[in-house]
């Protein structure tokens, strides 16, 4: 889910090829809801992950979800899909639940 997320990101920034994607991206009243609801929906498979051990749970489900949001944005200035491919691993691996016991 997230990684397609990240290549919709990167996608729809290559494609304007230059254009202000952050002015594009937040512009029209519509947005705001569908990020939310973004938001909410990908709390609520943190969640889940978190109840049957697979993610970490030391940290409130929305917050994390922020983080992979804000996180994943990063990819509409990745210079390929490799990176992006990176760039949602490092994410993933900042909601591993056994990460926070090796720290």
């Amino acid at each position: 889910m997230l990684g397609a997320f990240a290549l919709i990101v990167y996608e729809r920034a290559h494609a304007l090829d230059g254009t202000d994607v952050a002015a594009l991206v937040h512009h029209g009243d519509q947005v705001g809801p569908v990020e939310a609801q973004l938001d909410r929906f990908i709390s609520g498979l943190i969640a889940e992950a978190g109840r049957v051990g697979a993610l970490r749970t030391d940290v409130a489900a929305s917050e994390l979800a922020n983080y992979c949001l804000h996180a994943l944005g990063a990819a509409a200035s990745a210079p390929s899909k490799a990176a992006v491919r990176r760039l949602v691993e490092l994410t993933l691996a900042g909601l591993d639940a056994d990460a926070v016991a090796r720290a």
